[in-house]
Order: C-alpha cells, then structure tokens, then sequence
C-alpha cells in the first residue's frame, strides 16, 4: 500500500522494524519537503515487496561500484520530475538511496547516499566515500556522500 509521506506530521509507518525509524522516517520527511518545496511534487513511497523493479533498477545502478547491500529494503519510491527520474530505496538500518537520472542526453546523473542520524557509518562505505553533514528539523543531523554515474540505464 502506498504512503504519501507527510512533512508536518513526522510518521514511522512502514518503519517500524528499524532501530532507527523516527530518524528514517524524519529523513523520508526531510526528502519529502525538498520536492514539494521545489517541484510542488508529492512524494510518496510504496512497500519494497510491492515494487521490485524500482529495487532492481536501483541495485543495477549501484552494482556499476560493486555495491551489494545486505540490508532489507522497507520503502521504495520512483517518480519523474522535471526530466529527472528519481529513485528512492529506504533501508531498515536506516540508510537512504536515491538515484537522480536526467533523462536529457549529457543530464546529471548520480547515486546519492544519506545516512539517518544515529546510525554508524556502514562498512560498505569505509574508505570509499567521505560524508558532508546537514542538519534538518525534520531529521536532525543527515551524513550525506554521492557518485556520479557513468553507465546508461
């Protein structure tokens, strides 16, 4: 079942299983925020169970930097906005993926990382990606890092 995710009134559905869901589901809100904010677009996620080729087209992506998580998957969310197809998978350690990919020939395209505050920096990560910090209200502090991506998908 889908969640329109709501930026006023932080919810841990569909995150209860995570050691960190009131920081998952601030990040989910954070997220939710920017693109009302910027788009007027309604962000909204799904089970991961009930959309796996946007799972599938997220993990074909990493797979360009050999990365594999172990991690189960809780949310999933794929939209287009503004010649951009966006991509978001939520992880129950709390880890956030998301996938921008310009549609234009040449567009920006990259695998965008965000960790939910409270979480250690994963093992996946040690040496390979350096973390900027950002504080939200909705999220406290988010640790962020990203890649360009270089194949076509």
């Amino acid at each position: 079942m889908s969640y329109q995710v709501d930026f006023k009134e932080v919810s841990t559905i569909g995150f209860e299983s995570s050691p960190v869901a009131k920081a998952l589901a601030g990040l989910r809100a954070n997220e939710a925020r920017y693109y009302w904010n910027k788009y007027q677009h309604e962000f909204v996620t799904t089970p991961a169970s009930e959309a796996p080729d946007t799972l599938a087209w997220i993990e074909k992506i990493l797979a360009e930097r050999d990365m594999k998580f172990p991690y189960k998957p809780l949310e999933v969310s794929s939209f287009e906005v503004e010649g951009l197809k966006m991509a978001y998978v939520f992880y129950e350690n709390g880890l956030a993926v998301n996938v921008m990919y310009s549609l234009a020939e040449g567009g920006k395209r990259a695998v965008g990382f965000k960790l939910s505050d409270g979480m250690e920096i994963p093992a996946e990560f040690e040496g390979k990606f350096k973390f900027a910090r950002q504080k939200s209200k909705l999220a406290g502090t988010i640790r962020g890092s990203f890649f360009v991506i270089k194949g076509i998908y």
